[in-house]
């Protein structure tokens, strides 16, 4: 197992904001490769490594975070196939900080057989935040922990066939 990992960095409120995870070297149609994510975590944090996340957000105000392997374009529902983790950040009025329920963090199981099989080419990340104090920014760092597996190629097909049919 591995660990991938991507910033994204939140600095306009009420705005997609998108970065990616390469998975072009993971990932091998020929040989039937597909990443077998394990888990997924959120860190979330200021400005600044150390800074106060509760100033930058704001109080009453949210950053929420996905991680889909189709680009979608923005965030998604619950139930749509392509997401593989989700997480939300909620600040109340008096700057206590709460995890609503969500996908967070996403943990598939210890076994070797658990997991989410990706099998395209990239993991698209995208977050939102319903409020970033001018000339501050929120960081969230994703850490998806994995492993290449080869699949059959019945497997492998099956979940080729899946992720272009949550394409539509």
């Amino acid at each position: 197992m591995f660990t991938l990992t991507e910033r994204l960095s939140i600095s306009a409120s009420t705005t997609d904001t998108f970065a990616t995870i390469d998975l072009g070297s993971y990932v091998d149609v020929g040989d039937r490769q597909a990443l077998q994510v394990h888990s997924v975590d959120f860190i979330f944090q200021g400005t600044a490594p150390g800074d106060d996340l509760v100033s930058d957000i704001g109080n009453g105000h949210e950053v929420s975070v996905q991680v889909t392997d189709l680009n979608r374009g923005g965030l998604v529902f619950a139930d749509d196939r392509s997401l593989v983790a989700s997480a939300r950040l909620a600040v109340d009025g008096q700057g206590g900080l709460y995890n609503e329920f969500d996908l967070y963090p996403d943990n598939y199981g210890k076994g070797s057989d658990d997991g989410r099989y990706v099998v395209n080419d990239q993991l698209y990340i995208t977050g939102f935040s319903t409020n970033v104090t001018s000339g501050q920014a929120i960081n969230v760092t994703i850490r998806v922990n994995a492993s290449i597996v080869s699949l059959t190629a019945k497997d492998f097909m099956a979940i080729a066939i899946q992720s272009t049919a949550a394409d539509n």
